[in-house]
């Protein structure tokens, strides 16, 4: 992950524990308890959802029966998670030659997060407790004994998790000794023993991340120096010193993201980089030399940033690039994945596919497929074959003729930006009726953008009649440097401008009821809500904050401890509220300060035990709005984070959503 995506999206997870409603406990809950509307009022909501609908909220948002299918390193072995009736989903092993199939990992209250294999008889899988993106992990042996949690510290932290191939060891960084910095960590998997690899010393230029190589070997580093300059240090291989290979600013990326195991060459590397072009190229570069050997491939329009490589059965040859594009691209480069992409593509058409699992010997792949109609379809490919099983559909109750078509589109921003997005059209906006809108800002904001494919929040919405438009806003990522820039210090100024072109574009273009415009959104998209409701209050109906920042001093003020060393960061990306001048600006754009201005009804959502976007972010806003006389529907979750996971939640908000919006869009 670039370091400048890392204030926001720094660890990538939301799980759940405690499980009681703040109206009905007595037990010392986050936030005001005081505040959450009670289950009562909420479930009116669920009323003004009138019509006769092919498909319910159930249809999108209840996790498949099975998914998550992945094949065991020597192919013998097929994992997957099933969901049961209490809405569990344990990991089960299915023996391919017996049949026999096995509960390995057991779902509790905590969900599991992700989980896969180690080696041939052992898996791991990762939790948190109640959203507090603590995460842990563990390992079974496929019988499910031997179970192990192999960070078993409260607190505690991982960043990343690095798996030695042919050994029984992990390396993992986590903030075990210090809360603001991670260090490496080699683990037995099976024992549980551990050894610390490195000491990360100075917190106030710490190492920001580890290179390692395939081996387990430390062979860089990167330190964060003062918030703002990173510097990449790399190992010379005969006398073991670390030198300095780089310094660049924050914002510029030279990203070591895997060695050349196939050259003779052990300095050789693939690198990300934007250091002498405007989008995101990979470079094969020598190290040692500090030199480029050759450019891989590059976009004239996106940013590039990814690659697959062999395991050792090839030679750890290149098999493809990958890229986000206005869909999910991918370029084959070895003769074994260009065959498997021709055979894919000939037998798939337009809709989107990929490899997510194989075995050591790529004799068995598992490839899904998918498309903006489509949620997704596993198949087995036989690369000796050449021929495909269908293995499983995750959703099949949801036909792809009924499903609404996710369209890109482009539009100019009103200072001249080329702006990208989609929107998602019911059928009676393709028949040339005017429809009801819902805009759906992304999170983040900087580092992130919304993909082409399947989208189960916006297929529920059109199955309503509703358009859903998303626009990649300046500060978006992927699309280059200077485009990501020129959102710096503009969060809820140009930002939120390029949203509301979105609209005025998508009102041109006819497919619009310009009365009867939602806008709804998570994190950034829940701030961008508040900040839509007052900077263009006559544009929307209403909102839906879903655990969005509203005051960006307390935003600041309640980072997580490991957020400490980005604070610099995030005052060039945000506001430098050290600055009085820009200490001004960003209380123009913090929402609490600007209730007067919020018109229309707002509906504001939150998981208690969020790290990230602290409940009192949502708490201040729910008071200040009741404070001025606004009713506002307020649903908490105590066993939640930053986002809904669990299933019965996830569908308690979309029907409350889904009743808001009808409510406000037919008064």
């Amino acid at each position: 992950m670039n370091i400048k995506t890392k204030i926001i999206v720094t660890i990538q997870v939301a799980v759940s524990t405690i499980m009681m409603n703040a109206q009905n406990t007595t037990k010392k809950l986050p936030g005001d308890v005081s505040l959450p509307s009670t289950k009562a009022s909420l479930e009116k909501l669920i009323s003004y959802d009138k019509g006769h609908f092919k498909y319910k909220v159930e249809d999108y948002f209840a996790r498949p029966k099975a998914s998550q299918f992945k094949i065991s390193p020597d192919g013998s072995f097929l994992s997957y998670k099933e969901k049961d009736k209490d809405k569990k989903n344990h990991v089960y092993v299915k023996d391919l030659k017996t049949g026999k199939v096995t509960r390995a990992i057991e779902e509790k209250e905590d969900l599991i997060k992700s989980y896969g294999w180690l080696n041939k008889k052992r898996l791991f899988f990762t939790q948190d407790k109640g959203g507090n993106e603590n995460l842990h992990l563990y390992a079974a042996d496929v019988d499910g004994s031997n179970l192990k949690d192999l960070s078993p510290f409260d607190g505690v932290t991982l960043s990343s998790v690095k798996l030695i191939k042919d050994t029984d060891f992990v390396v993992v960084t986590m903030n075990k000794n210090n809360k603001q910095i991670f260090e490496p960590y080699k683990i037995n998997f099976v024992t549980g023993e551990m050894v610390q690899l490195y000491e990360n010393k100075d917190v106030n230029s710490p190492i920001d991340d580890y290179i390692f190589d395939k081996d387990g070997d430390l062979r860089g580093y990167i330190v964060l120096e003062n918030g703002l300059t990173t510097k990449t240090y790399y190992k010379d291989l005969k006398t073991g010193k670390f030198n300095l290979l780089k310094s660049t600013d924050w914002s510029d990326t030279f990203s070591i993201i895997g060695f050349n195991n196939n050259s003779k060459n052990k300095d050789e590397a693939y690198v990300v980089t934007n250091l002498d072009s405007d989008k995101a190229k990979i470079v094969l570069y020598d190290l040692k030399k500090n030199e480029a050997i050759k450019d891989v491939y590059s976009h004239p329009i996106y940013d590039v940033s990814s690659i697959h490589v062999a395991e050792k059965n090839r030679n750890y040859e290149l098999d493809y690039i990958s890229y986000n594009g206005v869909k999910n691209e991918t370029v084959p480069v070895s003769k074994f994945y260009k065959e498997i992409d021709a055979q894919l593509k000939s037998q798939f058409g337009n809709k989107e596919f990929g490899v997510v699992s194989s075995d050591d010997n790529n004799d068995k792949l598992l490839v899904v497929v998918g498309s903006d109609k489509l949620y997704g379809t596993y198949y087995e490919y036989d690369t000796k074959t050449k021929q495909t099983k269908l293995l499983y559909d995750l959703m099949p109750q949801l036909k792809e003729e009924d499903m609404a078509e996710m369209r890109p589109i482009e539009f100019k921003s009103r200072d001249g930006l080329t702006i990208h997005g989609y929107i998602t059209l019911p059928k009676a906006a393709l028949e040339g009726k005017k429809v009801p809108l819902v805009v759906n800002p992304h999170g983040g904001p900087q580092g992130i953008r919304d993909d082409w494919g399947f989208n189960p929040e916006t297929q529920l919405f059109a199955s309503r009649g509703y358009a859903t438009l998303q626009v990649n806003f300046r500060i978006s990522g992927g699309y280059g440097k200077e485009f990501q820039k020129a959102g710096y210090k503009q969060i809820g100024r140009k930002a939120m401008d390029d949203v509301e072109d979105g609209v005025k574009y998508a009102i041109a273009q006819g497919w619009i009821d310009k009365d009867k415009i939602a806008i709804y959104g998570g994190s950034h998209g829940g701030y961008a809500t508040l900040m839509g409701l007052i900077k263009t209050p006559e544009l929307y109906t209403c909102g839906v904050d879903y655990v969005g920042v509203s005051n960006i001093f307390t935003f600041f003020d309640s980072f997580p401890e490991y957020w400490k060393p980005y604070k610099e960061m995030a005052k060039q990306i945000w506001y430098d509220l050290d600055n009085p001048k820009e200490a001004e600006i960003a209380k123009e754009v913090s929402p609490v300060f600007q209730i007067d201005k919020i018109k229309k009804p707002l509906f504001v959502v939150q998981g208690a035990n969020d790290p990230r976007v602290n409940i009192n972010e949502s708490d201040q806003i729910v008071k200040a709005m009741r404070a001025k006389g606004f009713e506002t529907p307020y649903l908490v979750k105590y066993d939640e984070g930053h986002g809904f996971g669990k299933e019965s939640n996830r569908l308690e908000l979309y029907k409350y959503m889904l009743g808001f919006f009808a409510e406000n869009f037919n008064k």
